[in-house]
C-alpha cells in the first residue's frame, strides 16, 4: 500500500508539473486560453519592428477584444461557410503539405530528372557554339534574300582571311543577346534549336567554323567553342534541386503521395481527412505551428465578422454616416476656406456656360459622370476637368481663378479657355461626403467601440493575474 501511495503521489506531482508548463492565462466564453497562445500573439505584435508597442497589461484588453470577436463569429456560424473553410484549408495546407515530401523523395526525383536529361542528350553530348546571325524571313523578296546571302558570304570570307570572330559578331550579328558576348551561346543539346542550325553545329569539331547556314530564321555562321558530355550528377545536383522547386515538382510529389494514401485506404479516407489528421498531429507536436494555424483561423473569422459589423456596414450606411456627421460637424471644421467645385478647360467659348449649366442642378458627386456623358462621350474630348475640394495651394488654377492669388499657371495644350464653377466653403464641409474618408473612419471606430462593449456584456471572461505576471518570464 505504501508503494502504491508513493507511486500515486509521483504520478500526481508529474501530471501537475506537466499541466503547469502551459497554464491557463484567461478564460473567454468558457474556453481556456493557454499562456503560450497569449505569449505568441503578444510577442508577434510587439516585435522590434513594431512602432506602437504595448506592455503585457495594455495588450490584455486588445487580446480579449480579439477573442470576443472570434466568439461572435463562431456564434454566427461563419466557420461553417464554405468560402471560409476553403480559404482556411488552403492556408493551413500550405504549412502541412511539405511534410509529405521527404528528402529521399526529392533525391529520387532529382536523379530522375538527371537521367531523363542524360538520355535526351544521348551520345551526341552537349555543344557550345558561337554564331553570327543575319535575319532573313522566309517570305522576304528574292532580292532581299540574295542581299543577306551576299553579306553573310562577305563576313565568312573575312573570317577565313583572319578576322576575329568575336569582333565580327559584336559588329554584324543581329542576335544582340549573344553578339554582346562575341556570339557565344550557352551549352545546348539535341532538339533545343532549329534543325538546320543543330545539324550544322553538331557536325563541327571544336575550333571548326561553318560556312553560312540558312535556317528558317536566317543565316548563321557557326564556330564550335566546346563539346562535352553531361556533367556528373553530383556537380549538377544543386541546379537540379533549384529546377525542382521552380517547376513545382515538390507539390506534384505531395499530390502523388496524398492520392496514394487515399487509394490505399480503400475509400475510408479523403484528401481532406488525411490533411486534417496530419495537421492535428503536427500541431500537437509543434506549438509554434499550432499557434500559427490558430492565428490564421481566428484571423479569418475576425475579418469576416468585423466586415459585417463595422467595416462594410460603416462604409455603406449612408443615413448613419450623415447622422454621425451632423452630430459631430464641429470636429470637421476647417482652419482655412475650401473651394468645392471644379476648374475646367475648353476649346470653345460657348462651352464655358454649357459646362456650368450641365451640373447646376445635380449633386456634386454626379458631376464627373454627367460631364463625361455630355462633353466627352465619343472620341472627341471637348473639355478637361479638375474636380474636388481644394484649399489654397492645392491647385494653381484654383488659386488664380477662385482665391485670386498671383499665381503662374501652365496652359492646357489644345484647351485655351480656363474657367471655374463651384462654391467657397468658409466654415467647413457642408455635407459628410465632403470629408467622407474621415467621417467613415470615425463612424467605423464608433461602431467598433459599441460592438465591443456589447460583446463584453454578452460573454463572460476572466484573467488569471498570477499567470499574467509570468508572461515571458518562466
Amino acid at each position: 500500500m505504501k508503494f502504491k501511495a508513493t507511486l500515486l503521489a509521483l504520478l500526481t506531482v508529474s501530471t501537475t508539473a506537466l499541466a503547469q508548463t502551459d497554464p491557463v492565462i484567461m478564460t473567454i466564453n468558457g474556453k481556456n486560453i493557454p499562456r503560450s497562445e497569449f505569449e505568441y500573439s503578444f510577442n508577434k505584435n510587439n516585435s522590434d519592428g513594431v512602432i506602437d508597442k504595448k506592455s503585457v497589461d495594455e495588450y490584455v484588453d486588445l487580446f480579449i477584444n480579439y477573442k470576443l470577436k472570434v466568439e461572435a463569429a463562431l456564434d454566427a456560424h461563419l466557420d461553417t461557410v464554405k468560402a471560409f473553410q476553403t480559404e482556411f484549408r488552403s492556408y493551413r495546407d500550405q504549412q502541412i503539405r511539405p511534410s509529405f515530401v521527404e528528402d529521399e523523395d526529392l533525391e529520387r526525383e532529382a536523379r530522375k530528372v538527371y537521367e531523363n536529361t542524360k538520355n535526351s542528350i544521348g551520345p551526341a553530348g552537349l555543344i557550345r557554339p558561337a554564331h553570327i546571325f543575319l535575319h532573313v524571313g522566309q517570305k522576304e523578296s528574292e532580292a532581299r534574300q540574295k542581299e543577306v546571302k551576299q553579306r553573310a558570304d562577305s563576313i565568312y570570307q573575312a573570317l577565313k582571311s583572319g578576322a576575329d570572330f568575336a569582333e565580327m559578331a559584336q559588329k554584324f550579328s543581329e542576335d544582340k543577346g549573344s553578339a554582346a558576348n562575341g556570339g557565344l551561346l550557352p551549352f545546348i543539346g539535341p532538339k533545343q534549336t532549329v534543325k538546320e542550325f543543330e545539324e550544322a553545329a553538331y557536325a563541327l569539331q571544336v575550333g571548326e567554323m561553318s560556312a553560312p547556314v540558312l535556317s528558317s530564321l536566317g543565316y548563321h555562321i557557326i564556330l564550335m567553342k566546346e563539346r562535352k558530355q553531361l556533367d556528373p550528377y553530383d556537380s549538377l545536383r544543386t541546379n537540379i534541386m533549384r529546377f525542382i522547386e521552380q517547376r513545382g515538382i515538390r507539390e506534384h510529389i505531395a499530390d502523388e503521395k496524398i492520392n496514394a494514401m487515399v487509394k490505399e485506404s480503400g475509400g475510408t479516407e479523403t484528401k481532406e481527412s488525411i490533411m486534417d489528421k496530419r495537421a492535428a498531429a503536427m500541431q500537437a507536436a509543434d506549438p509554434d505551428l499550432d499557434n500559427l494555424v490558430k492565428e490564421y483561423y481566428d484571423g479569418l473569422l475576425l475579418y469576416e465578422i468585423s466586415n459585417q459589423k463595422v467595416w462594410e456596414k460603416g462604409s455603406k450606411d449612408e443615413k448613419g454616416l450623415q447622422k454621425f456627421f451632423k452630430k459631430n460637424k464641429k470636429k470637421y471644421a476647417w482652419d482655412t476656406p475650401r473651394f468645392k467645385g471644379m476648374v475646367y478647360h475648353v476649346k470653345e467659348a460657348s462651352d464655358v456656360e454649357a459646362v456650368k449649366n450641365s451640373v447646376k442642378k445635380i449633386p456634386f458627386d454626379k458631376w464627373g459622370e454627367t460631364l463625361r456623358k455630355t462633353f466627352n462621350s465619343d472620341s472627341i474630348i471637348r473639355i478637361r476637368v479638375e474636380k474636388g475640394i481644394f484649399k489654397a495651394g492645392d491647385n494653381a488654377f484654383v488659386d488664380k481663378l477662385v482665391f485670386n492669388k498671383d499665381t503662374t499657371t501652365t496652359a492646357v495644350k489644345g484647351y485655351p479657355i480656363d474657367a471655374q464653377y463651384g462654391k467657397i466653403l468658409k466654415d467647413g464641409p457642408e455635407d459628410y461626403t465632403d470629408v467622407r474618408g474621415l467621417v467613415t473612419a470615425d463612424y467605423q471606430d464608433m461602431l467598433e467601440k459599441e460592438w465591443v462593449a456589447t460583446l463584453r456584456k454578452k460573454y463572460k471572461f476572466s484573467v488569471d493575474k498570477d499567470v499574467l505576471k509570468t508572461v515571458n518570464n518562466h
